[in-house]
């Protein structure tokens, strides 16, 4: 997918979400016959491009996603990250329609819709693969426009861009993107995992499946048996696919050849690394101690309450990690999972120091608002990514942001089954909710120990532990009954309007038919 993007493609990449912005940018930069001259390979390129600024990195749908949540916290240590509050204000729950992150969320979500629709329009003939991918892209930014703000804006390709845009709300919009993702499902190629394939697909409608009784009514959801075989249908399609396997090890996944060696990965955006990439270094480069290699920034970390959801010898929780072109660790000391107690360059071995030069040694003890000398280590620090050392000083490096795993897919089919549906076996997995989710912790790639009993609140703790940091814990918690509960450094009870986002006020300015959400 490496190509020289046309004029086309670039206006593609704008992420505009409102008609006058749209309006600014077409009048100023091109004529309809200047966009038509794109073509529609460099078009769909564009929209894959698209995806990089709302998903990739520790911004915009990471930071709604998890910061909001018991596994991110971004404290504000001393001077340091507290921007005006934005970061506390997502883990205490009191933003509202003018916070940065959400803004940027909506914006650059809408900003993959508009490309999408744009590359859509009959006069750039895209062939029927091209317009399968572009739908289906538009319909996983539409899923998340749904799943945090509740309301979608949609036009048909073509529209004129100084029109409101129509607003598909709630079970309405979920019909729409079931109906999209299904319509252009067969027309999908089998691989590979960076593009739009048809178990992408599957695992789209599998996250439509299961979460329909919750964008229905988000605070008391109900979950209908028949939405519950549709989930368990789909896992057994990827599944008996054959196509992904648990990887040799659970950070290959992550890591920064793991477009080769990430056997679980379903979808992933492109990186290519000395090339061409998104923010995923920021994934490592934020909780990393300046002192650390590679250097970072000191700042996110896990809270003690979710590290504590772990079993010692679960290899998930850390590990020593072999890296391309990385330093040579020599004391195998832990350098991806969660790093916790003195760290030490990994070259020589010798122990770390922060500023001040006390033992840089993190400590599973933070709080929001970090005073004092010890502020530089306080807090576990999750390296879910890999660093890519060979790549790391470009800048573009070569991790693919992932977004579904084989994982995922049987642990939505264990919580299918335990919501009603009916067991089925598939593939080496087993058929009931105890065997699917032992089939992931006691596989040799995470060496836990097996579960004697499997109810939802054990499926949610080891989603947590299987899935964190890739986005889905707020939604995990929303669904199953947990976002409004206490929170760890947060507050200790959630009003229930926070259950959505607000639209930004930005956008209430430009476009009618959006609505404030309640409570806002």
């Amino acid at each position: 997918m490496k190509k020289i993007l046309s004029t086309a493609a670039l206006l593609a990449l704008l992420p505009l979400a409102n008609s006058c912005q749209i309006t600014e940018r077409l009048d100023a930069t091109l004529t309809p016959e200047q966009a038509a001259s794109g073509n529609a390979s460099s078009l769909l390129d564009g929209v894959y491009s698209s995806m990089r600024s709302p998903f990739q990195g520790a911004t915009q749908v990471f930071a709604l996603s998890e910061v909001t949540t018991d596994e991110r916290l971004m404290p504000t240590r001393a001077g340091d990250w507290d921007d005006n509050g934005q970061w506390r204000s997502l883990h205490q729950r009191t933003w509202d329609a003018n916070h940065g992150q959400i803004r940027d969320a909506f914006n650059n979500l809408s900003g993959v819709v508009f490309a999408a629709t744009d590359m859509l329009q009959p006069k750039f003939k895209a062939n029927t693969q091209q317009q399968a991918e572009a739908r289906f892209l538009r319909a996983f930014a539409m899923y998340w426009l749904l799943d945090l703000f509740d309301q979608v804006p949609y036009r048909e390709p073509g529209e004129l861009v100084v029109a409101a845009p129509r607003v598909y709300k709630g079970s309405a919009a979920l019909d729409y993107i079931i109906s999209e993702v299904t319509a252009v499902l067969p027309n999908l190629p089998d691989a590979p995992a960076s593009q739009a394939t048809k178990d992408a697909a599957r695992t789209l409608l599998m996250k439509c499946y299961i979460n329909r009784g919750v964008y229905a009514n988000r605070q008391t959801p109900t979950f209908a048996a028949a939405d519950m075989n549709q989930v368990i249908t789909l896992a057994d399609q990827v599944i008996n696919g054959g196509r992904f396997r648990f990887a040799a090890n659970y950070f290959d996944n992550f890591a920064p050849d793991n477009s080769n060696i990430g056997t679980e990965n379903i979808f992933t955006e492109l990186n290519q690394g000395g090339v061409s990439s998104g923010a995923q270094y920021d994934l490592w480069r934020f909780i990393s101690h300046y002192n650390m290699t590679p250097s970072g920034y000191n700042g996110p970390c896990a809270l003690s309450d979710f590290y504590n959801k772990y079993e010692a010898v679960d290899k998930r929780r850390g590990q020593y990690y072999t890296y391309t072109n990385g330093p040579t660790n020599p004391g195998h000391r832990v350098n991806v999972g969660f790093l916790i107690g003195q760290q030490y360059n990994l070259t020589t071995d010798a122990p770390l120091k922060d500023r001040l030069g006390a033992p840089l040694a993190f400590t599973a003890s933070v709080a929001i608002i970090e005073t004092g000398a010890n502020l530089e280590v306080t807090g576990i620090r999750p390296m879910k990514y890999p660093p890519d050392f060979t790549n790391n000083s470009a800048g573009a490096i070569d991790n693919d942001m992932v977004h579904f795993r084989l994982p995922d897919v049987l642990l939505m089919k264990a919580e299918a089954i335990l919501r009603g549906g009916t067991g089925t076996t598939a593939g080496v997995y087993g058929s009931t909710p105890l065997a699917l989710v032992n089939s992931i912790r006691t596989n040799a790639s995470r060496g836990a120990t097996a579960l004697a009993t499997v109810d939802l609140n054990t499926l949610y703790d080891e989603r947590g532990r299987e899935l964190y940091l890739e986005l889905w814990r707020r939604q995990d918690m929303v669904r199953f009954g947990k976002f409004l509960g206490p929170l760890q450094e947060g507050p200790t009870s959630t009003d229930a309007h926070y259950l959505i986002f607000p639209i930004p006020n930005q956008q209430l300015a430009v476009s009618p038919n959006l609505v404030q959400n309640p409570g806002y």
